[in-house]
């Protein structure tokens, strides 16, 4: 490893290192967070109306703190919702989560320029919609993180990462991988969209939510940013043992980003492609081991769908439940995504706001990623109303394709569906103030599942689902 810092490093290689962290912050925007420095107000301080957080500066306290390299932050999400009409059942709920972190800069700390620590953690409470809405896809991103649909508490990131020059660096540790989700227009689930499928590419299904991993970031130029990791295939937040990581395999995600201006108008071109070698279940299996590999297999951003499906194995087909010889595997799977943003109105001078759309095309091996092909598009607005220039708002639809080999003889013998999942979301994300932000949502969801079991195990038609949500998000 290269010899990172002495008392000799100049202040030109200081402003070398900070001036890379501030590229990449305006390069990436919210996903810049995960591998470089911590966003910080001018001030934490100043009446309730205009703080950036509830808690203010402490006396001063945290601006100091700011200053010397150290940023303490937490982030409450508050979200009570129901399902109007359709899905399993109409129902309504509240669900909640704390993401607190810790961010350190070495250079701020007077030990060495370019190194970044985050340490992050969630904790959950509540109830969800999930089994309500009757969608495979969570229809809350929050929901599926750090234990899926249920309150629990988790390491998410426990990270480094240190520029070597103005074009490259490297990070390591345990990554949150969710961090570098955030676009222009979606991927950021407290200010943005809620649905899954609209945060990031269904595509991505095998790759895991946080895993202990590295790898190296490059910017040839300021406009375009280039990634590559390493990860534990079998990374989960609840896993903290080093010693485990990649016992059973590795997943290596690449990406590239590029920075645009058509007519001076901001823009983003990206692309993405991941490969594993982790041993899964294949989806092409004998029906005697159907039910063990709904079981088995998790899929870590499609969420959980095996205990319904396996309901319904018992109901109809409880022979299929126990296996009567080995399982089909499969030795490795890959999935690829093309995605762009790009604005079609800004208020001249302001590269910040305006009017844009956003798409995304995901693809897969389709076994054993169970999704084939995932689709995104919409519109987003950023501060439109000069009036109100830090609301933001967005309307957007998901479609996530399932593959042919996924539970075939479900769909078949009991016409379950389960071809393609439908979702739209419309919100308003209105800052109240600069820390609390209050916002409606309203998504239609056509689950890819059909039908549903009663409270008496027997198969009834499921509608198409209406969940009302008012988000509420707390800066502290």
């Amino acid at each position: 490893m290269i010899e990172l810092a002495s008392h000799s490093m100049n202040l030109t290689c200081q402003k070398r290192c900070l001036l890379l962290g501030s590229v990449l912050l305006m390069s990436l925007g919210s996903s810049a967070h995960a591998l470089g420095p911590a966003e910080v107000p001018e001030t934490f301080g100043g009446d309730w109306s205009s703080r950036e957080r509830l808690t203010g500066d402490w006396g001063g306290v945290r601006d100091e703190m700011a200053k010397k390299g150290v940023v303490l932050d937490a982030n409450m999400l508050l979200l009570p919702g129901g399902v109007a009409t359709g899905g399993s059942e109409t129902d309504a709920s509240f669900w909640g989560s704390v993401d607190y972190s810790l961010n350190l800069d070495t250079g701020k700390m007077g030990l060495w320029p370019g190194g970044f620590f985050k340490f992050e953690g969630i904790s959950t409470f509540g109830n969800t919609l999930y089994h309500e809405a009757g969608a495979i896809i969570p229809t809350n991103m929050s929901s599926m993180m750090p234990g899926f649909n249920q309150p629990s508490s988790g390491l998410m990131a426990a990270s480094y990462t240190q520029f070597l020059s103005e074009h490259a660096g490297v990070t390591m540790g345990k990554l949150n991988l969710v961090d570098l989700a955030p676009t222009e227009f979606y991927g950021n689930y407290n200010t943005q969209f809620l649905n899954a499928g609209l945060n990031l590419s269904m595509a991505l299904g095998m790759v895991p939510i946080s895993a202990y991993g590295g790898g190296v970031i490059g910017m040839p130029t300021k406009d375009i940013m280039l990634m590559a990791l390493a990860l534990d295939a079998s990374g989960t937040p609840d896993e903290n043992d080093i010693s485990k990581a990649f016992d059973d395999g590795v997943t290596l995600l690449s990406g590239a980003n590029i920075k645009i201006k058509p007519f001076g108008l901001v823009g983003h071109q990206g692309i993405s492609g991941v490969w594993s070698n982790k041993t899964r279940f294949s989806l092409t299996q004998d029906p005697d081991n159907l039910a063990r590999a709904l079981l088995t297999e998790r899929y870590p951003f499609l969420g959980n769908p095996g205990p319904i499906l396996e309901r319904i194995l018992r109901e109809r087909f409880p022979n299929l439940l126990i296996p009567v010889q080995p399982a089909n595997r499969k030795e490795n799977t890959w999935s690829v995504i093309y995605s762009f943003d790009q604005y079609f109105w800004q208020p001249e001078g302001d590269s910040k706001r305006g009017l844009g759309v956003f798409f995304s095309f995901g693809a897969s091996d389709g076994n054993p990623n169970p999704i084939q092909y995932a689709y995104m598009m919409g519109i987003g607005g950023k501060g439109v109303f000069a009036s109100r220039p830090h609301d933001n708002f967005g309307i957007g639809w998901a479609r996530t394709q399932f593959s042919d080999d996924f539970v075939p003889l479900l769909r078949e013998r009991l016409g379950l569906g389960l071809n393609h999942e439908d979702a739209i979301e419309m919100y308003y994300n209105a800052a109240i103030t600069p820390w609390l932000h209050l916002s409606p949502h309203l998504q239609v969801i056509n689950s890819a599942l059909n039908k549903t079991l009663d409270d008496n195990g027997q198969l009834q038609n499921m509608d198409t689902a209406i969940e009302a949500s008012l988000r509420l998000n707390i800066l502290f």
